[in-house]
């Protein structure tokens, strides 16, 4: 899938559209939603990009392995890791996906069900 760089997580990227930032480092920006699904909800985007994860190469491996690290750490630092959260990529519109820029969705604060969707 070709990336087109207007979509809303580039812009924030570029500073240009506003978001609570919760992290940032020279690989990704995490910052939390606009329309949360549970009492805490952020995402963690690469700063390279990459549409989907199933556009991810060989090369990405260390970004995707980074993006689950600071998702991590920032759910740490929330104070949400300890009871549990929930680590969400959609792929592709049937998923769920609705800015094609990869993200990973972080869920904390309340029971979640299986299955998801």
């Amino acid at each position: 899938m070709t990336y087109d760089d207007s979509n809303v997580f580039a812009r924030i990227l570029r500073k240009e559209v506003p978001a609570r930032i919760l992290h940032e480092d020279h690989l990704c920006l995490a910052f939390a939603d606009i329309t949360p699904q549970a009492p805490t909800h952020f995402l963690v985007i690469p700063k390279r990009p990459i549409a989907r994860l199933a556009d991810a190469g060989a090369e990405d491996k260390a970004v995707l392995g980074h993006l689950l690290w600071a998702a991590a750490d920032i759910a740490a630092r929330l104070g949400v890791a300890h009871d549990g959260f929930r680590v969400v990529i959609n792929n592709g519109a049937r998923a769920g996906q609705s800015v094609f820029h990869l993200h990973v969705h972080v869920l904390a604060g309340r029971d979640m069900a299986w299955p998801p969707g």
